[in-house]
C-alpha cells in the first residue's frame, strides 16, 4: 500500500506595480494601446482614424411595432385576460428584447397571428418589465409560451424555447 504525501505552500506574495511602469504612455482620448509583436514599441490605434459614413437614412422615430397584430401587454392585463372570458384561446409569449431565439419566435407569432386571425388572441409580455409576474408563472427560461383554452376544464400548454409554428399549429388545433 502506498501513501500520498501532500505539501502545501504559502500562496506567492501579490504583485506590486510602480507607477513609473505607466509613465513613458500618454494617455490619449480615443486611443487603444495594443503591444506590438514585431517590435518592443506599442501600436496605437486611433478610432479617429476611421470615418463614417451613413448607409441610409435612420427612421424618422416612429416605431413599426404599432402595425404588428401581438401586442405587448403589463402583467396586469394579461392577468384580466386569463381569468376574463374568452371564447378563443390565448397564447401569452414571455420574451426579452435582449434574447436572440425570442426575436425568431415573434416572427413566427406574427404569422400565427394572420393565419388565426379570429381564432386566437396572442399577447406578449416583456420579462425584464414584468419580472415579478414572469417568476409567479414560474418563467425560467426564453422564450416560454402559454396555451390557455376558453374551457376552464383544460389544462394550460407551457412550452419553453424555440418551437416551429406547426407545432405551435397543432397545439391551437388539437389541444385547444
Amino acid at each position: 500500500m502506498q501513501t500520498a504525501i501532500l505539501s502545501f505552500s504559502a500562496p506567492p506574495p501579490p504583485l506590486r506595480l510602480n507607477s513609473s511602469a505607466f509613465s513613458s504612455r500618454t494617455h490619449q482620448p480615443n486611443t487603444l494601446f495594443f503591444p506590438s509583436t514585431i517590435s518592443n514599441r506599442p501600436s496605437v490605434l486611433s478610432t479617429e482614424n476611421f470615418s463614417r459614413k451613413l448607409i441610409c437614412k435612420p427612421p424618422a422615430g416612429k416605431y413599426i411595432s404599432d402595425d404588428y397584430l401581438v401586442k405587448k401587454i403589463s402583467a396586469k392585463e394579461a392577468q384580466e385576460l386569463v381569468k376574463g372570458e374568452r371564447n378563443v384561446p390565448l397564447i401569452i409569449d414571455f420574451y426579452a428584447t435582449w434574447c436572440g431565439p425570442c426575436i425568431l419566435m415573434a416572427q413566427e407569432l406574427e404569422m400565427l397571428a394572420v393565419e388565426y386571425e379570429n381564432n386566437a388572441l396572442i399577447v406578449k409580455v416583456d420579462t425584464d418589465d414584468e419580472y415579478e409576474f414572469a417568476r409567479d408563472m414560474q418563467v425560467r427560461g426564453l422564450p416560454t409560451l402559454y396555451f390557455i383554452s376558453p374551457d376552464p376544464n383544460k389544462d394550460a400548454i407551457r412550452t419553453e424555447g424555440l418551437i416551429p409554428i406547426q407545432m405551435m399549429r397543432e397545439i391551437l388545433d388539437n389541444e385547444m
